[in-house]
């Protein structure tokens, strides 16, 4: 940064008055925005970027779940193995990319700092609905460029402490926001994903069955989806699972991921569909 540019910065921290650090950024750096530079990129050339596919999130007794696959796609190709899609945003929620990666992750850098930010001088932290708005602010920002095909989502969750209420909400590429119940899906392989968790997912799950079907959803969307990523025994590759309660955000390690995903593929070696949904008694009038 340029020491005029730095200079402006000061003197901007110095008399805002916005608690937004988007808005602080309009000011003084707009180019650091996404959607704004003034992108002329070719559709063809758009398709064959990194993307980024399959995340899954589930509400559970006492929280919510967020688990995301590992493979970026760019054409028909596997770009990476290993991507990271998952994020904690702050202390009580995480957020989850899916579409064009690289915008993604510089959505999610400045998506932290806005939460950060906010916080710092306000002196406490933004509510679960403030940080649903700015993040469908964010998001909108980026839609010149998403006309042009750099489109990406995000999946946002988060645990309110003071209300005991978990909650999801999803976006479409304008920036539009809507909260999810009990469960949802984004991605490519976001279809089938949703289809094995309205069969598997039950209300006032504990933690460590969510986890379960959530996985169980990740292997459905790989198996039918060819740009989601199943699980790389091979490689330990394991889907990112992060929690977050009232105790705050945790990711799980590698090692507590991957006993999931080896009961998981252990199950499926004699039943490749996966296990059955069990049917409920109907228990309404005349039933």
């Amino acid at each position: 940064m340029s020491d005029s540019n730095a200079s402006l910065m000061a003197a901007a921290y110095l008399t805002a008055r916005t608690s937004s650090f988007s808005d602080l950024l309009k000011v003084t750096a707009p180019e650091l925005l996404p959607g704004v530079r003034g992108l002329n990129v070719p559709t063809e050339l758009a398709k064959e970027l990194p993307h980024g596919t399959t995340i899954v999130a589930a509400a559970f007794n006492g929280g919510v779940l967020m688990v995301g696959d590992r493979r970026a796609t760019a054409g028909h190709m596997i770009s990476q193995r290993d991507i990271e899609k998952v994020f904690r945003s702050d202390e009580f929620s995480c957020i989850g990319i899916s579409g064009m990666a690289g915008i993604g992750l510089e959505v999610v850098r400045l998506f932290q700092m806005e939460l950060e930010h906010y916080e710092k001088l306000e002196g406490r932290p933004l509510s679960l609905e403030g940080k649903a708005n700015r993040l469908a602010t964010i998001v909108r920002s980026n839609l010149s460029a998403a006309m042009q095909g750099l489109v990406f989502v995000p999946l946002f969750a988060g645990y309110d402490p003071d209300e005991g209420v978990s909650r999801i909400f999803s976006y479409d590429a304008a920036g539009g926001r809507y909260e999810e119940q009990r469960f949802h899906s984004i991605g490519s392989g976001s279809v089938f994903a949703r289809g094995s968790l309205k069969k598997l997912y039950a209300d006032g799950m504990d933690e460590q069955d969510a986890i379960t079907v959530c996985m169980q959803a990740l292997y459905d969307a790989a198996d039918d989806d060819s740009a989601t990523g199943g699980p790389d025994l091979s490689r330990r590759i394991y889907p990112i699972v992060a929690s977050v309660t009232d105790d705050g955000y945790r990711r799980l390690t590698d090692a507590e991921s991957g006993t999931y995903v080896e009961s998981v593929v252990a199950g499926r070696m004699s039943a490749p569909d996966g296990p059955p949904a069990a049917l409920r008694e109907a228990s309404g009038p005349g039933q």
